[in-house]
């Protein structure tokens, strides 16, 4: 403990411990991954209800398509059609508790008009809307194939159906990233305090009295809240795996969470200095760090930017596939333009530091 940044690193994580909210937030962490191989059922339910099985849904069907709605019903697991030879017949068997749900099928123009009748405030309305969902969605999919020879322009070829396990793409497209990218962007909310804190307190003034540049002391805090982010991550690997949730590429990933903890990190430390207030730096951390990763989901999400800034992906798509051990060669330079993103801007934000005088914070 020699180097006196190692000092300040050392007297942050240990202040640390005092910080009820901070501690909260860990507990929490610990938690879901602790306990993953629970919680991720009943969160599919919400991310996926068809997921859940709660039991045969029973639809009634009637109108002049209703072989076309019983065909698609056959082919959909937990769903039923039962065929009334009238709509009335159909609505009375909803209204008398016979089936979950009723479906009319009639012609509008060259089209088949579905209409739906479905609870609205049953604790059952999710999964049975989900079902019909599932089955008009089956419905359209086998008429535009039917009717393609008929339209004057060829249809875009749709994807073949995948039978993949919800249980699966919430754990590795939704659980997995919030586990591993919590931790920095806690990490970059306490680098503001810190610095902050120290300046509206007063206390700035004894550490620079050690004597410590300032520059060793953002430095300390830096190095005390990026090395407590890959840690958390690595503890929380560590659980998923106990709990049978295998992740895969862990020093990738490791990188992946380093290096978007130096960066949220540094940021932070950077608006601390520029403006000298708590309030401010974090109001400004928040903004700018909602608005760069919902600029990378607007970037990700459309292919014309996409393809010209060479195929951009989603940080939680880089994480998700690095788990599941699917990464491209894209998934590669993407962990490494993070890595040499936060280089970059740690060593700005160093000269920034070593640019600004003490005496004017």
């Amino acid at each position: 403990m020699s180097d006196p940044r190692l000092t300040v690193a050392k007297r942050d994580l240990a202040s640390l411990s005092r910080e009820k909210t901070i501690v909260l937030a860990l507990l929490i962490q610990l938690f879901v991954a602790a306990f993953s191989s629970f919680l991720v059922v009943g969160l599919t339910s919400l991310y996926s209800p068809g997921s859940v099985s709660a039991g045969e849904v029973v639809v009634g069907v009637a109108g002049e398509h209703d072989d076309a709605l019983v065909r698609a019903a056959n082919d959909q697991r937990g769903l039923r059609a039962i065929v009334y030879p009238n709509p009335g017949a159909a609505r009375d068997a909803y209204h008398d508790g016979n089936v979950h749900a009723t479906l009319l099928a009639g012609d509008s123009g060259d089209r088949i008009d579905v209409t739906v009748i479905a609870p609205t405030e049953s604790i059952e309305t999710t999964l049975i809307v989900d079902q019909v969902r599932t089955l008009l969605e089956s419905l359209e999919r086998t008429e535009r194939i039917a009717r393609s020879d008929s339209l004057d322009r060829s249809t875009v070829p749709l994807p073949d159906d995948v039978d993949a396990s919800p249980y699966f793409g919430f754990t590795y497209t939704v659980l997995v990233p919030l586990l591993l990218f919590l931790p920095p962007f806690i990490s970059g909310s306490v680098a503001v305090d810190a610095l902050t804190e120290e300046i509206e307190r007063g206390t700035l003034e004894l550490l620079r009295v050690a004597p410590l540049s300032l520059v060793d002391i953002v430095d300390g805090k830096a190095l005390a809240m990026i090395l407590i982010a890959p840690v958390q991550a690595a503890m929380w690997i560590g659980l998923l795996g106990f709990n049978g949730i295998a992740v895969a590429n862990v020093p990738q990933l490791l990188l992946v969470v380093t290096a978007m903890t130096t960066l949220v990190v540094t940021l932070g430390l950077s608006l601390g200095v520029l403006t000298a207030k708590r309030r401010q730096a974090q109001l400004l951390y928040s903004v700018l760090v909602i608005f760069g990763f919902g600029a990378l989901t607007a970037a990700s999400g459309n292919s014309f930017v996409a393809e010209r800034l060479f195929a951009l992906e989603h940080p939680a798509t880089t994480v998700a596939k690095l788990a599941v051990d699917s990464s491209t060669a894209v998934t590669t330079v993407h962990v490494a333009a993070y890595a040499v993103a936060a280089a970059v801007l740690f060593v700005g934000a160093r000269r920034l530091v070593a640019r600004t005088d003490p005496e004017g914070l």
